[in-house]
């Protein structure tokens, strides 16, 4: 990554970025009530380009909360409800045989699945075995999708906005490191408060229906995705991303004790490149030119929680991935 300067047309673009952005949130707080925070998470994600993780407890609105921001997208949509039946070829797709009419030759034709699409909502990812969730790996990364030896090319722009249940153990799959790894971010969705959950009840305990407008399309999308990449960042910004990332990592000589003693595994440089680009994304949000060291605080533990993983000292001290990389946090800024 490379420091780049801010032109005056990205200034004017800044401003426009802030109207959408504005106008995006206003179609969502109609059906979602509070929730700033992983609303605010989620447009991070969709600005820089990467997929996000939603971890709740169930009936807080995370399904509902992706099916608004798609709605508010001119995108097209595809929810993949994740069982423990669900096959690879139902996510990605298969191919079947057809015989044409006019020759009376079978031929091979490739049924896209529901991963093609430019918003892919998979919902309770981790009720699926790995071997299903593993179809996502190459479309999380690579935007395609590789079926019967031929490679297809993903819709572009392309996220996956997933769902997690934290407290249901029967039945589910645990996600692997690799592809926790390929999620931008973690976002944890909390209760409401009490007079959020009055708002929620009252709302949707009537007859009044909400219609969501589209205000941001594909193209649209890619420019603002454009103008964050071109925010600038100084050299110091990144070189304390990139030291507070190998500051998880056990092994390097800059980990503080309790990470050597607790953690079996840190983040890696995905970690380092999403806490940068997560920073300009939330400048960009703010509507400022530059991002600064706040901007990293604001989208650290959103991106290092589900990349750290504990050791059994850990659980046999009840520590967890969390708890270590909020002390990490709390005690790294002032070295």
């Amino acid at each position: 990554m490379t420091t780049t300067t801010t032109q005056p047309d990205d200034v004017q673009q800044l401003a426009r970025l802030a109207t959408a952005v504005r106008d995006l949130r206003g179609q969502v707080s109609q059906r979602i009530v509070g929730q700033q925070d992983v609303v605010d998470g989620v447009l991070t994600a969709l600005l820089g380009a990467g997929h996000a993780l939603l971890v709740g407890v169930p009936g807080l609105a995370k399904t509902l909360l992706v099916q608004t921001v798609a709605e508010a997208l001119d995108l097209s949509f595809s929810r993949i409800q994740f069982t423990p039946d669900l096959m690879p070829g139902d996510i990605t797709g298969t191919e079947i045989v057809e015989e044409d009419p006019a020759t009376g030759k079978r031929m091979f034709r490739f049924i896209h699945g529901p991963v093609f699409a430019h918003v892919v909502l998979a919902d309770e990812i981790n009720r699926t075995p790995p071997k299903t969730q593993a179809a996502l790996l190459q479309a999380m990364q690579e935007h395609q999708v590789t079926a019967a030896g031929r490679t297809y090319r993903l819709p572009d722009p392309f996220f996956v906005l997933a769902t997690q249940n934290p407290i249901e153990q029967e039945g589910t799959y645990p996600l692997p490191e690799a592809q926790l790894d390929r999620f931008m971010l973690e976002l944890r969705v909390g209760y409401p408060t009490r007079d959020d959950e009055e708002m929620i009840v009252e709302q949707t305990t009537g007859a009044i229906r909400v219609h969501i407008r589209s205000v941001l399309d594909a193209q649209t999308l890619h420019g603002l995705q454009d103008l964050v990449r071109r925010i600038p960042v100084s050299k110091g910004l990144i070189r304390a991303a990139v030291k507070l990332v190998r500051m998880t990592r056990p092994g390097d000589a800059e980990s503080p004790e309790f990470i050597r003693q607790y953690v079996e595994w840190g983040a890696g440089p995905r970690a380092s490149q999403y806490l940068v680009i997560g920073a300009k994304a939330r400048a960009a949000l703010d509507g400022r030119p530059m991002a600064d060291l706040d901007d990293v605080r604001t989208v650290a533990m959103s991106v290092l929680r589900h990349r750290v993983v504990a050791n059994f000292a850990a659980e046999a001290a009840d520590r967890t991935n969390e708890d270590l990389v909020a002390e990490l946090l709390a005690s790294s800024w002032d070295r």
